[in-house]
């Protein structure tokens, strides 16, 4: 499958749905990155071709029957970080520091206490 065959799985019900249910089994790097890619999304300035990388992303993390299945312990969302990852790597212009804070204000009602520098990690690899 063509990765942005995957846009055709995104909508916003289905992402948050997803995020409810697997958020804490994937992790805050996962969360975030998928958060940031969301709250991007959302932003009425972003370019159509940065929503539609977006809609392919989360549309493969939010597909039932990805590359390595999300259930497998320790590696079931490492093929989704890696997309997450690079889909962020792509629209990196449009992550404004307020789309930061809302997506850190998310994973704070998830997480209660998280390592911030996680996050930082996903950062050195997206900007």
């Amino acid at each position: 499958m063509n990765p942005n065959d995957y846009r055709q799985f995104y909508n916003e019900q289905s992402f948050r749905q997803k995020l409810q249910k697997f958020g804490k089994t994937a992790g805050v790097q996962v969360a975030y990155s998928a958060l940031l890619l969301f709250y991007v999304m959302k932003e009425p300035s972003v370019p159509l071709k940065a929503k539609v990388t977006i809609a392919a992303a989360l549309g493969y993390f939010i597909f039932p029957t990805d590359a390595i299945p999300d259930l497998l312990p320790l590696v079931g969302f490492g093929d989704d970080l890696g997309v997450l990852i690079f889909a962020l790597s792509q629209i990196s212009g449009n992550i404004t520091p307020a789309v930061q804070e809302k997506a850190k204000t998310q994973l704070r009602t998830w997480f209660k206490d998280f390592d911030e520098a996680k996050l930082d990690e996903i950062h050195s690899k997206i900007f």
